[in-house]
């Protein structure tokens, strides 16, 4: 009998390990637009106070700004850092920079990264537009960076 349970106790265990990695495999990568992305009006400037200094030192004037927050032995970060360099050499009015966070944990914590890679965009005016948790899609990371895009390519008066 107590072999019976073992048995039971052990197929749990492996259906939720299937379950949990099959959730975390599912959000990998998966652009979430931050709330003042979504309501339709370009968002507003977030607080000097709310972003590190170590970010807003990282943005682009006139630019939306990609910030990919790793670490140093975080293997998808490698293949993140290239994909989004190469997206922002060939996207007019974006930037990437890439912050390693391995002796500056506080600064993933400020911005609420729980895993590496995470990539941050900010608008030109420095409001956070969406976030990426792993390796991002890029044909969807540009259609969700489209209007932010064409923002910032706008002539102004």
């Amino acid at each position: 009998m107590t072999g019976q349970w073992g048995l039971i106790a052990a197929l749990v265990t492996v259906v939720a390990a299937v379950g949990v990695g099959l959730l975390l495999r599912a959000r990998n990568g998966r652009v979430r637009m931050t709330a003042t992305s979504t309501t339709g009006t370009t968002p507003t400037t977030v607080p000097a106070s709310d972003v590190p200094a170590e970010v807003r030192g990282a943005l682009a004037e006139g630019s939306v700004t990609l910030v990919q927050i790793s670490t140093t032995f975080c293997a998808p970060c490698r293949h993140t850092r290239a994909l989004l360099g190469h997206v922002a050499e060939h996207t007019p009015g974006l930037h990437h920079v890439d912050l390693d966070v391995t002796d500056k944990p506080e600064i993933a914590r400020d911005l609420g990264v729980l895993r590496t890679p995470t990539t941050i965009a900010y608008s030109a005016t420095g409001a956070e537009l969406l976030r990426v948790s792993g390796v991002p899609s890029k044909d969807a990371l540009l259609d969700a960076l489209e209007p932010a895009l064409a923002e910032t390519s706008r002539p102004t008066d």
